[in-house]
């Protein structure tokens, strides 16, 4: 464990759980509106996606490439995605268009630029620097 790359783990943690907490709030919101299964299955998404972002990270594999850590994470956040417009009622119902689709491709922008790099890596880069 390189205690030298605080800004990194920083970056995998707040990044990730940056994406998730509208999940949570979501779910959240469900509860108080009272559809129960709604926020509960919102809950369990928040609290898979948390346990992935620390069981899959980055430190603790070293010399797993990047992009079979954030499978994990990514099956997780689109499965709330699909959960959010199930919540709503269905696409048209959240008011949805076949065009919101082009939100996704972004959403992986990260397996694409370091993807193929590990833990290692990016140590070995810094060290060198």
């Amino acid at each position: 464990m390189d205690i030298n790359r605080p800004g990194e783990r920083i970056g995998w943690i707040g990044g990730w759980l940056g994406g998730f907490l509208w999940v949570l709030i979501l779910a959240l919101v469900f509860l108080f509106q009272g559809k129960s299964t709604a926020g509960i299955v919102g809950l369990v998404l928040a609290g898979l996606g948390a346990f992935y972002i620390f069981a899959n990270a980055p430190w603790k594999s070293p010399a797993t490439p990047y992009w079979k850590l954030m499978l994990r994470p990514y099956a997780v956040l689109l499965t709330a995605v699909a959960w959010a417009v199930w919540a709503f009622g269905g696409w048209r119902s959240a008011g949805l268009s076949w065009w919101n689709l082009f939100w996704i491709p972004p959403l992986f922008t990260p397996f694409f630029i370091i993807g193929r790099r590990t833990w290692n890596q990016f140590g070995e880069r810094n060290e060198h620097e």
